[in-house]
């Protein structure tokens, strides 16, 4: 991603809390360019695309959906709980967006490993390619991501 002034504004806006209590970009020092550029070759080091990465989270989201926030397997090797709260996360790129609240949590049943999500965090992964920073409350780390939903 090459920086611009549009991805420097954006930038500091990731880092404020007026959208996102403590923001998208924890207390990570690197650009907004460097963490997705960073999270993208981890993908391909895995042989994974984002958007396959959020295809696959909004699958098991939808899933365990039908649970009504009780446990539901997704195969044989995990399951998944979701929780919804009153209303809406908006995008903080500069397009119309609004997600529901609501977080998934998947866990393996083999290994106890364990991750979670919002339907905001498969948004920015599918459609920016970013998995938040370093610190954050939803930074998901993309090799612990795809051990655990593939």
């Amino acid at each position: 991603m090459k920086k611009s002034p549009q991805s420097d504004k954006l930038d500091r806006m990731l880092r404020s809390s007026k959208l996102a209590a403590g923001g998208f970009m924890g207390d990570d020092s690197r650009s907004l360019a460097e963490i997705i550029d960073t999270d993208a070759a981890e993908l391909s080091r895995l042989h994974y695309t984002a958007e396959q990465v959020a295809s696959r989270m909004k699958s098991i989201t939808d899933t365990a959906k039908a649970g009504l926030e009780n446990w539901v397997p997704i195969e044989d090797n995990c399951r998944a709980v979701v929780a919804e709260a009153r209303g809406f996360s908006i995008c903080p790129w500069p397009h119309s967006g609004r997600y529901v609240k609501r977080v998934t949590t998947v866990e393996r049943l083999d290994s106890g490993a364990t991750v979670r999500w919002s339907d905001l965090n498969i948004h920015l992964i599918a459609e920016h390619g970013f998995f938040e920073g370093k610190g954050s409350a939803f930074r998901i780390e993309p090799d612990e991501l795809v051990a655990v939903i593939f």
